[in-house]
Protein backbone atom coordinates (compact mmCIF):
# COMPACT_ATOMS: atom_id res chain seq x y z
CA UNK A 1 0.00 0.00 0.00
CA UNK A 2 1.68 3.60 -0.99
CA UNK A 3 1.37 6.02 1.87
CA UNK A 4 0.39 9.15 2.18
CA UNK A 5 2.54 12.10 1.52
CA UNK A 6 2.94 15.18 4.18
CA UNK A 7 1.59 18.49 3.44
CA UNK A 8 5.38 19.94 2.83
CA UNK A 9 5.88 16.53 0.69
CA UNK A 10 3.04 17.50 -1.88
CA UNK A 11 3.79 20.66 -1.93
CA UNK A 12 7.48 19.65 -2.92
CA UNK A 13 6.42 17.61 -6.08
CA UNK A 14 4.06 19.57 -7.20
CA UNK A 15 7.15 21.68 -7.98
CA UNK A 16 8.08 18.57 -10.59
CA UNK A 17 4.89 18.56 -12.10
CA UNK A 18 4.11 22.00 -14.72
CA UNK A 19 0.00 22.48 -14.29
CA UNK A 20 -0.84 20.22 -11.53
CA UNK A 21 -2.55 21.92 -8.21
CA UNK A 22 -3.99 20.63 -5.19
CA UNK A 23 -7.95 20.77 -5.00
CA UNK A 24 -9.83 19.93 -2.03
CA UNK A 25 -6.93 17.26 -1.14
CA UNK A 26 -5.70 16.08 -4.49
CA UNK A 27 -4.11 16.46 -6.88
CA UNK A 28 -5.87 18.53 -10.40
CA UNK A 29 -5.17 19.43 -13.69
CA UNK A 30 -7.31 20.35 -16.60
CA UNK A 31 -6.25 18.90 -20.01
CA UNK A 32 -7.64 20.88 -23.21
CA UNK A 33 -7.15 19.03 -26.34
CA UNK A 34 -8.10 20.27 -30.29
CA UNK A 35 -11.34 18.24 -29.94
CA UNK A 36 -13.24 15.30 -28.61
CA UNK A 37 -11.75 12.66 -30.31
CA UNK A 38 -8.58 14.09 -29.39
CA UNK A 39 -9.36 14.20 -25.52
CA UNK A 40 -11.33 10.69 -25.61
CA UNK A 41 -7.80 9.55 -27.06
CA UNK A 42 -6.09 10.46 -24.46
CA UNK A 43 -8.32 9.60 -21.71
CA UNK A 44 -7.79 5.69 -23.68
CA UNK A 45 -4.17 5.78 -23.37
CA UNK A 46 -4.52 6.78 -19.64
CA UNK A 47 -7.15 4.38 -19.10
CA UNK A 48 -4.61 1.60 -20.36
CA UNK A 49 -1.79 2.86 -18.24
CA UNK A 50 -3.58 3.24 -14.81
CA UNK A 51 -5.19 -0.29 -15.34
CA UNK A 52 -1.05 -1.49 -15.58
CA UNK A 53 -0.49 0.87 -12.33
CA UNK A 54 -3.98 -0.78 -10.61
CA UNK A 55 -4.23 3.50 -9.90
CA UNK A 56 -7.34 4.80 -11.45
CA UNK A 57 -8.26 8.77 -11.99
CA UNK A 58 -11.11 10.75 -11.38
CA UNK A 59 -12.38 12.26 -14.29
CA UNK A 60 -14.90 14.88 -15.75
CA UNK A 61 -15.18 15.43 -19.91
CA UNK A 62 -16.81 17.93 -21.54
CA UNK A 63 -15.68 18.07 -25.52
CA UNK A 64 -12.35 18.52 -25.10
CA UNK A 65 -11.42 19.45 -21.97
CA UNK A 66 -10.54 16.55 -19.81
CA UNK A 67 -10.30 17.41 -15.94
CA UNK A 68 -8.61 15.00 -13.64
CA UNK A 69 -8.22 14.75 -9.99
CA UNK A 70 -5.87 11.76 -8.36
CA UNK A 71 -6.16 10.82 -5.34
CA UNK A 72 -5.19 7.31 -3.53
CA UNK A 73 -8.12 6.12 -1.68
CA UNK A 74 -6.45 3.28 0.06
CA UNK A 75 -4.27 5.88 1.89
CA UNK A 76 -6.90 8.62 1.90
CA UNK A 77 -4.67 11.41 0.17
CA UNK A 78 -2.27 12.21 -2.24
CA UNK A 79 0.61 9.25 -2.56
CA UNK A 80 3.77 8.48 -4.83
CA UNK A 81 1.64 6.98 -7.03
CA UNK A 82 -0.19 9.78 -7.78
CA UNK A 83 2.33 11.65 -8.96
CA UNK A 84 3.50 8.81 -10.96
CA UNK A 85 0.14 8.83 -12.71
CA UNK A 86 0.19 12.62 -13.04
CA UNK A 87 3.51 12.30 -14.77
CA UNK A 88 2.57 9.24 -17.25
CA UNK A 89 -0.54 11.55 -18.08
CA UNK A 90 1.44 14.56 -18.65
CA UNK A 91 3.66 12.53 -21.42
CA UNK A 92 0.41 10.93 -23.19
CA UNK A 93 -1.26 14.50 -23.34
CA UNK A 94 1.43 15.61 -25.47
Amino acid sequence: MANKLNDEAVQDRLSDIEGWTRDEGKLFRAFKFANFVEAIGFMTRAAIEAEKMDHHPEWFNVYSKVNVHLTTHSADGITELDFALAKKMDELAK
